[in-house]
């Protein structure tokens, strides 16, 4: 929403300088010039992005258009759920919690946490290395060195659509300035006619480099910014859940994990001690 609200302030603040300046809008609607851009942008995309990198970069810009920030109450549920499924298996064995990481969408402890449900990369992340860790009896260091791999592979992918839409970003200004080159070899072609005929021909052949900037660094380079942040925001919700399994694999007890798990929370969203303390007593109480 934030990123929608953005995009308003740049092109108010351009637009209303403009008009302010008794400048005619007319003469920046040039569909031509957004045509050569637009397309040539798109297409160097296609030629150095592979298709489904392409595909999530159209996905992740949906998700900032649209798409809101974790609160510190999603942050609480992946607490929740992990305090859940670890206390399960301290009180009944890691075995006990087998179901419950098979088949998360039938799960009791996951249904209660829509938003840990809904959240495919930190579902998977809890289910997986739950499983492994079942399966294989790992030491706490093996667990750890796993759980790191799993989180560069993660994060490589997730900055794959960023990295690939700025460096398209970085290409508008220059396409912007071959839309303005082809605006002026056609003003060439009109050198016999009057002057303001070749001024209204040349203003025209210059929007083009403005488009060009203006979208590199009014709109693409800063959707790219907000897409990493995005990424790196994912990536800090895994390492809550890696600090929670790391905690408890060195045999500390539940609420000494969730504690570890606590303080791998940014600072914004972190919820204090004494709230963390609340949670757990009013879950106590409803179990």
């Amino acid at each position: 929403m934030f990123a929608i609200i953005g995009m308003v302030v740049v092109l108010g603040a351009v637009i209303g300088g403009y008009l302010m300046e008794h400048g005619n809008l007319s003469v920046l609607f040039q569909p031509a010039e957004v045509v050569i851009i637009g397309g040539a942008a798109l297409g160097s995309l296609l030629i150095s992005a592979p298709l489904k990198v392409v595909i999530d970069i159209f996905k992740n810009l949906v998700g900032v258009l649209t798409g809101k920030d974790p609160e510190k109450k999603d942050y609480v549920e992946i607490l929740m759920v992990l305090y859940d499924l670890l206390g399960m298996a301290r009180r009944e064995g890691v075995i006990a919690i087998e179901s419950h990481v098979n088949a998360p969408d039938k799960s009791t402890i996951f249904s209660r946490f829509p938003s840990v449900l809904k959240n495919h990369e930190v579902r998977d992340f809890i289910c997986d290395n739950f499983k492994t860790f079942m399966a294989a009896g790992m030491e706490p260091h093996e667990l750890e060195a796993l759980m790191d791999i799993d989180l560069e592979s993660h994060h490589a992918h997730a900055m794959h659509p960023p990295h690939y839409l700025n460096r398209t970003a970085d290409s508008l200004p220059g396409l912007g300035i071959v839309a303005a080159v082809l605006g002026i070899v056609l003003t060439m072609g009109k050198i016999s006619e009057p002057p303001e005929v070749l001024g209204h021909s040349i203003g025209a052949a210059l929007v083009g480099t403005f488009l060009g900037i203006l979208a590199c660094y009014g709109f693409l380079g800063p959707l790219a910014a907000n897409m990493e942040n995005k990424a790196k925001t994912k990536d800090a919700m895994l390492r809550v859940v890696r600090a929670a399994m790391i905690a408890f694999a060195l045999g500390w007890p539940p609420p000494m994990a969730l504690e570890a798990a606590r303080r791998a929370i940014p600072s914004g969203e972190r919820p204090s001690f004494e709230e963390v303390e609340e949670i757990l007593k009013q879950a106590r109480k409803q179990g």
